[in-house]
This record gives structure tokens, sequence and C-alpha cells, in this order.
């Protein structure tokens, strides 16, 4: 996410075709050419798997293309710095670091936390330590310990993307430091390299051995199994600034350069596209692999021209790259903030026209951004900017002057006011820790046998005879039996209400292995119709599905409910349930995900949970499909009454 130049404004200034020292301070408005697009590339991606993650599963690796790029342009300076005065002024880096960083995120973050604060108060839960763990570099770590689940977290993080901030902001930090000692103890710059490229390998190493393929925001977030990227750029760097720059003087490179770009594209793009948070490859050896991939395209491209260099060269791409930070920075709270201003479900064009409005939001904030923020900072440093501003604002007049402190000072009171006053949960955590509650009690009181009359025989809850006999007619809510996970949970009221006195045993962050248990322990007394939710969390599993339903059998009604969420594998897990319950006679599939599709206020804040309104499609979706399996085992078509909203 950096573009550099030795005086703090961008860019690294030297001729592109070589990292040695230069003889001559070279001119500050030089850039590297064709990196500016890699960062366009980089960011691009990132925002098409936050917009919606099925448009583009690996997208979330565009972070590692950057810190490909940041690993080696930090280095490649440092060095240049130590050639050319024989050491690195520290406290110079890290003003020059705070002034390309702090400007563009002393804007996002307040910003991000008022305009919340006026479109839906879920996206505060968690604010304090979010601000907290922006303004010290440290949102990784303290995210990792809140629990907080990057991938499939089901309350909104309203500033998730800072994690990567916070492990590049550490990298800056540490490796200034590292790289000094490093070239003062080992001479060889063949060896330099290596060292990098050995601390980027055992930290790919550390993130597969420490990697929970059920939760992997711990290896992801974590500076010591996720700074694979940054150190196999810095090893990029230092092997580039050998006397044999990077072996690219060798024949082999010659005849094989057009080779290496061409499989270092087709690498990286296959991961972009088939990567996702559900495989274990991705997180043992993936990042890695785009790592790698991205270290061959940047030494392709500052190499010498060639056609790669001058496609990311064009002036889109250059102007996208220049603006990459700021619209990483900018994109997901502004996702987020659109998302519940225009709640409106994927599957539609509405849904692709509130994209493309969260999309132009961003550009148009990251390009103000760039233009009155971050630019006059990096150019005037903290105390010329705000001069600048100041001789402006006297300028401007004092009425106009006036306002605008004004405003910057209601701004200010008004986001502590919103951080000392934020939520410590979601309405719909609520929502889901009551209807628990009410469901255990249900339960309890279910389990509790009642005292007979004395010489009298209790009667059971379901006659093992009636549950034996096939029945196919419409299933009313005495003969239910729902098993679900949190999303049940959710929909407990509207279940209810359309299916009276139906039982439901659900509970949040079930996964599909719980449920042939679930079902087992009824025994006999299940009823004839089941209905089954689960995989939000855990995905699809095909052989417990199998076992649940041979555990059913094939005389009762059955009814297996898609998932809904903006995550890569929600299509694929929906695809693999069809194909399990294929051929069974009995089962049928009630398509959730289908239901919502460019519907508008169905969904909680987390976009996964039904609302009110929503909790009543879902319960309408089970429904039509038990309708449906009772029309198809009978012949006889079902009439369904309409249901009006209390």
């Amino acid at each position: 996410m950096d573009s550099l130049r030795p005086d703090g404004s961008g860019g690294v200034t030297t001729d592109p075709g070589t990292v040695a020292p230069a003889p001559a301070p070279a001119r500050p408005d030089r850039r590297l050419p064709g990196l500016d697009g890699l960062r366009a590339l980089a960011v691009v991606a990132v925002i098409a798997f936050h917009l919606d993650p099925t448009w583009l599963p690996g997208g979330f690796l565009g972070v590692d293309v950057f810190f490909v790029i940041s690993g080696f342009l930090i280095t490649t300076l440092l060095l240049r710095e130590r050639a050319r005065t024989g050491t690195v002024d520290l406290r110079g880096f890290w003003t020059r670091r705070a002034r390309r960083l702090l400007p563009a995120l002393l804007l996002v973050v307040p910003s991000a936390v008022l305009l919340a604060r006026l479109t839906e108060s879920d996206l505060l839960v968690g604010i304090e330590r979010q601000v907290a763990g922006a303004l010290t570099f440290t949102s990784n770590w303290l995210e990792i310990g809140a629990g907080t689940d990057y991938f499939a977290a089901t309350s909104p993080t309203l500033l998730a993307n800072l994690w990567s901030l916070a492990v590049e902001e550490q990298f800056y930090l540490l490796w200034p430091l590292a790289l000094l000692a490093l070239v003062r103890v080992v001479r060889r710059p063949d060896a330099r390299a290596g060292a990098a490229l050995a601390l980027a390998l055992a930290s790919a190493l550390l993130m597969a051995l420490r990697l929970d393929p059920g939760h992997p925001t711990r290896v992801y977030y974590g500076t010591d199994t996720h700074a694979t990227g940054l150190m196999v750029g810095a090893a990029l760097a230092l092997a580039l600034a050998a006397p044999h720059r990077a072996w690219t003087t060798s024949s082999f490179w010659e005849r094989h350069r057009r080779t290496v770009a061409a499989v270092a594209l087709l690498t990286l793009g296959g991961l972009l596209v088939l990567a996702d948070e559900q495989s274990a490859l991705t997180f043992r050896g993936g990042i890695l692999l785009a790592s790698l991939a991205t270290a061959a395209l940047v030494l392709v491209v500052v190499e010498r021209p060639g056609r790669l260099r001058a496609l990311l060269d064009l002036p889109a791409a250059r102007w996208v790259g220049s603006r990459s930070y700021g619209l990483y920075l900018w994109h997901w709270p502004v996702v987020l903030v659109v998302g519940q201003d225009l709640p409106v479900a994927p599957g539609g064009l509405d849904y692709v026209l509130t994209r493309g409005w969260a999309l132009l939001v961003t550009v148009a904030a990251a390009d103000l951004s760039y233009r009155f923020v971050e630019t006059p900072v990096r150019r005037l440093g903290f105390g010329g900017a705000l001069a600048a501003g100041a001789r402006r604002l006297r300028s401007a007049g004092t009425r106009r002057a006036r306002i605008v402190v004004g405003v910057l000072t209601t701004a200010s009171v008004a986001t502590a006011l919103v951080l000392v006053t934020a939520p410590d949960r979601t309405a719909t955590e609520e929502l889901i820790e009551a209807n628990e509650a009410a469901l255990a009690r249900a339960a309890a009181a279910t389990a509790t046998p009642s005292v007979a009359p004395s010489g009298a025989t209790p009667t059971p809850s379901a006659s093992p005879s009636a549950a034996a006999k096939a029945s196919w007619a419409m299933p009313a809510g005495t003969e239910i039996d729902a098993f679900g996970d949190s999303m049940l949970v959710g929909a407990k009221q509207a279940m209810e209400y359309y299916f009276p006195k139906v039982r439901i045993d659900a509970r949040s962050n079930r996964r599909w292995s719980e449920a042939p248990g679930l079902v087992g322990k009824r025994g006999d007394g299940l009823r004839r119709a089941v209905v089954l939710a689960f995989g939000t969390n855990f995905g699809t599993d095909a052989k417990a599905i199998d076992r649940t339903l041979d555990e059913i059998g094939p005389d009762r009604m059955v009814v297996v409910l898609t998932v809904h969420g903006r995550y890569a594998r929600a299509e694929t897990d929906n695809e693999t349930l069809r194909e399990v319950v294929k051929g069974r006679a009995n089962v049928v599939v009630a398509d959730w995900d289908a239901a919502l599709a460019d519907t508008s206020g169905m969904l909680q804040s987390d976009g996964i949970h039904p609302s009110i309104r929503g909790a009543h499609l879902y319960s309408a979706t089970v429904r039509a499909a038990f309708a449906k399996l009772s029309e198809q085992r009978t012949g006889k078509p079902v009439r369904l009454k309409p249901i009006p909203l209390p």
C-alpha cells in the first residue's frame, strides 16, 4: 500500500533499470514505472472481494501483493540511503512513514465512525477497540485478542481492513533495525537475500503449522504468521542490490524473462480466482505462492522496459495505483455503510447497483483525500500543511473560518460521544441470545417428565407406530421437528407463528457434523416432518448430511435449507447440498438463498441473519418447500392460505 520516494512523497527515485546507488541524487518526480499498476491490480482485487466475495474468491490475496511491493520498496530505500550516506536516518524514515500513513487514516477513522452512527449502530460494536488499534497500529493483535473472524464474522467490524496497515507499520518499525544489523553482520549480498527469504519461509511455515482451518483469522492477522510477502519483497530488494542484480544478468534470464512474467501472471491470476478462505491450501502455501509470483512480476517490471511495464504504467493504472492507499482505507467502511443504507440482498440488478454506488463513493473519497489531505502533508510535512491550511482559512474570511472551525469541533465532539456510547453487542446478537434462552427453557420443560396420577400411564409425545407410518400430507407445526444453527434461532418467533407448536432444537455455531446425533437422540419420537438448517458458519459437510438423512429415514418429510451469505463458499456449499440430497424422494431443498435475491430489508446488519421481515420470508420458504414435497408425493395440490404479518 506504499508509494515511496526518499523525500516521503511517494515513489522510488532512481533509474528504473538499476537498484545500485545512483552517483547523483535522482529527480524527486521519477518513479519505478509499473509498480503503481501492480498496486492498482492489488487494490482492485481486494475491493472486488469485499464488494462480494463470490466475484473474486481469492481477492483478499491482493493484500499480499501490497506486502511484497512494500517490502521491496522499503528495503530498497534503506539500502540506498545507507550506501549513499553510510547510515540510515531512522527518525527521518519513521517521520516519512507517519507523513505517508497518518493523514488519510486520521480522516477515515472519524468519518467512518460518524457515518456508521448515522446508518446503523450495530456497526459500532467494538469500535473503541478498533479506533485504539487504528491509532496505535495494533489492530491485528487487538482483533485476534477479541476473537474477531475476518472471513465469517456474524457481526460487522467497521475498521476490519486496518489489520494489514498494522502489520505493515510493525514491519516499518522493526525491519530497518533488523536490516542494519543484517548488513553489518553479513557481508555477502547473496547471504543477506537468503536470510530475508528464510524469514519469509519461516513465517509461511508458521502459518501452515498454526492454521486452524475452521478459524484461519489468527494466522491471517498475525504479524508472525503473515510476514511472508513483506520478507519476500525485502529478499528481492537485497538480491537486486547484489552485483548480479538478482541473477538478471544471466543468459537464462535473457531467454526466459517473458516466460517468467507469463507464469507469474497466470499463477497470481489463478490464485485470485480459485483460492478461497475455506481451503487450507490457501494458508498452507497459497499465500507464499502469491508472494513469490508477485516478486517475479516486480522483478520483470523494474529490471528493464517491456510490454508488461508499459501496460502497468498506463495513465489509468497510475491514477489508481497512486490512490491505492486511500482506496484501501475507504472501501470497507463505505461498503458496510452503503450496505446498511441500501440493504439489498445479492442476486439482481439492484444489488449490483448498490455495489457500484459503494465503489463510486470510495473512489471519490480516496481522490479527495489524496488531493487535499495526503499530498499536502507529504509535500509540506504536518506543520507546513497546517500552516498552509491556516493561511487559506484566513484568506477565506472570518465567517467561513468560523464555520470550518465549528464543523471540525462539532465533528470531534460527536466522534468522542459516539465512541463513549457505542453498543457492546449487536441487535442480532441480543436477539439470538434471547431466542436461545427461550429455546433452552422450552427444551428443559419438555424434558421434565410430568407426574401422572396414580395408576395412570404417561402419554408419550409421539407414538412410535404413528411415526413409522409415512404420511405426505402438508404437516402441521405439531408434526415438525426443526434442527439448526443461529439462522433457525433468529427465525424462532416466525417459525412458531407459521407452524404453531413446532419443536425447535437450535443453537449458534452448530455445524452439520452435529446433526446426526441431534436427530438420533429423538429416536422413534422424531416427528414425521423435519427441517434441517445448518452450514452458515462451517460449510456443507456432505458425509454428515448423508448420515443425518439416513438417520431420519425415507418415511419422513425433510426440508433442507440452503445457506446465504456474502462469502465465496456460499454458492459451492449450496451446489453440494443439492447434489447430496438428489435422488432422495422424501427430501426437498428450501432455497433461502434464492428467496433473498434482490430483496431489501430482509437481513440484519450482519448481512446473514434474518430481520423480522426476513424471518417471515424464511418461514414462508420452509412452508412452500413442505407444500412442494407434499404435492410431489401425493399428486394433490396444496393451497397455502396467506398468513398476515403480526
